[in-house]
């Protein structure tokens, strides 16, 4: 029998609950978060700045929004590429995981999206009030773009997971995933708007990154609350998400499959 959707309704809790009890590492987190964000903050205003008080778009304002969301969000988003998953599978510990009633993929993605959902309330939240209160954000003053906007950091959140997952099921045939994971983490860093805005990127490189769905991770989110999209523009991107959700889904189906086909577990 397989398992319902209140089964990984409660695998999302119990990522959740698991977090919840690195409350020092969430702390330190926190510190982490406004340390490199007033570092940001004093290389992006200088840049703008320079650029006479404007750049593609984004002024003082625009810019500390950008920087205080994308700290805010980069403990939800994961960008290392490391997961349990992927030692499960080196190991050979994730046969155990196949002979349990319920669907590997979609566990280990509710079990992950839970725990980078914690990570909003002692790490996000506080990154984003107190960058806000200390340097100053731009924030839209209708209330559409903060409804997009949460759809489009729970969509985030959730392809940053499975595209994770894709990374740790890739050790069924690489048996050492750690080389790809430093590939994973280079490209998503850099693609997701986590050092500069994508805007700022020249247009070869700006497709580039339109072509993966690291911008989904944290650059779309970041446009939408910002109010930088606009209307059209996030609805837009809800949807490009929305596709990478579906694509990455069906891809991480098909590499588990066929992983579960070539998986040899020896010893005793």
């Amino acid at each position: 029998m397989r398992a319902t959707a209140r089964v990984y309704w409660r695998l999302l809790a119990a990522g959740f609950r698991r977090q919840s009890a690195y409350r020092l590492a969430a702390l330190g987190g926190l510190v982490a978060n406004m340390t490199f964000g007033f570092l940001k903050v004093a290389v992006l205003f200088a840049t703008v700045r320079a650029a006479g008080g404007e750049l593609h778009g984004y002024d003082t304002a625009s810019m500390s929004t950008y920087v205080w969301l994308s700290q805010g969000l980069l403990g939800s988003v994961n960008v290392s590429g490391r997961t349990d998953l992927a030692d499960r599978v080196k190991d050979g510990q994730v046969a155990v995981d196949f002979l349990r009633p319920v669907d590997l993929q979609a566990a280990t993605v509710a079990t992950e999206a839970g725990r980078s959902l914690f990570a909003l309330l002692p790490r996000g939240l506080p990154s984003v009030l107190l960058g806000a209160v200390t340097v100053g954000m731009a924030l839209p003053d209708t209330v559409l773009p903060y409804l997009l906007g949460g759809v489009s950091l729970v969509l985030g959140v959730a392809i940053s997971a499975l595209s994770v997952y894709l990374v740790a099921v890739a050790g069924f045939w690489l048996v050492e995933t750690r080389g790809l994971q430093i590939l994973y983490m280079v490209a998503s860093g850099f693609l997701c708007g986590l050092f500069v805005p994508v805007a700022l990127f020249p247009g070869w490189l700006r497709a580039l990154a339109a072509c993966t769905p690291f911008p989904a991770f944290m650059m779309y989110p970041i446009d939408i609350l910002s109010g930088v999209a606009g209307t059209a523009g996030a609805a837009g991107l809800v949807l490009a998400q929305l596709g990478w959700l579906a694509g990455l889904a069906a891809a991480g189906q098909l590499l588990t499959r066929a992983g579960r086909r070539r998986l040899e577990v020896q010893g005793g």
